[in-house]
């Protein structure tokens, strides 16, 4: 589990670098070296994550009910709706000042409600809430100026983009022996 705890630790020093600080981070930036770090560094940190995850030991906390499943499935599509709302140019633009933190947040609770693992809650707990100090961070930074809608005909490609990542996603997992669908 340590592994984890530093991939998530490394992951939130690596998103919140540019705001805690950012003078340093615009020195870097002058040097051109700012974006290669972070990007480096999230990267590394999704890896240890990711693998820390798999080979962390599995200590039961709770046994969620097989529901919850369904709900963690409806909540997904939520998720992979909101995080594709940021990149929009349709009406949904500008909906919401955080779509991809709260499409994280949404993520991490779906998958809290159906895994009652240590490691499980390490994970999507730690995730929460770094999306959660994301949002306040960034609210603190200033005021949001909210964009101008766009054509509705883009949020019917959302929609289809979102069904098509959801179907890839479930195939993944499938394909890594985890049934979305229970059983």
């Amino acid at each position: 589990m340590t592994l984890l705890i530093l991939g998530l630790l490394l992951w939130t020093a690596a998103h919140s670098f540019g705001r805690v600080l950012p003078v340093h981070r615009k020195t870097l930036e002058d040097r051109g070296k700012g974006s290669v770090f972070v990007t480096i560094a999230v990267v590394i940190s999704l890896l240890m994550m990711i693998f820390g995850y798999r080979w962390a030991a599995f200590i039961p906390v709770w046994s969620p009910p097989s529901f919850f499943t369904h709900i963690n499935n409806l909540m997904m599509l939520g998720a992979f709706f909101l995080f594709g709302m940021s990149a929009t140019t349709g009406r949904l633009r500008g909906k919401l000042r955080h779509p991809q933190l709260m499409a994280v947040k949404t993520w991490a609770c779906a998958h809290l409600l159906v895994n009652g693992d240590l490691a499980s809650i390490i994970l999507f707990g730690g995730m929460l809430a770094w999306a959660i100090g994301a949002v306040i961070l960034i609210n603190r930074a200033g005021p949001w100026e909210r964009p101008e809608p766009g054509d509705a005909k883009k949020d019917i490609l959302l929609v289809v983009i979102t069904l098509v990542t959801f179907a890839i996603t479930v195939a993944i997992h499938t394909a890594l022996g985890v049934s979305p669908f229970g059983g």
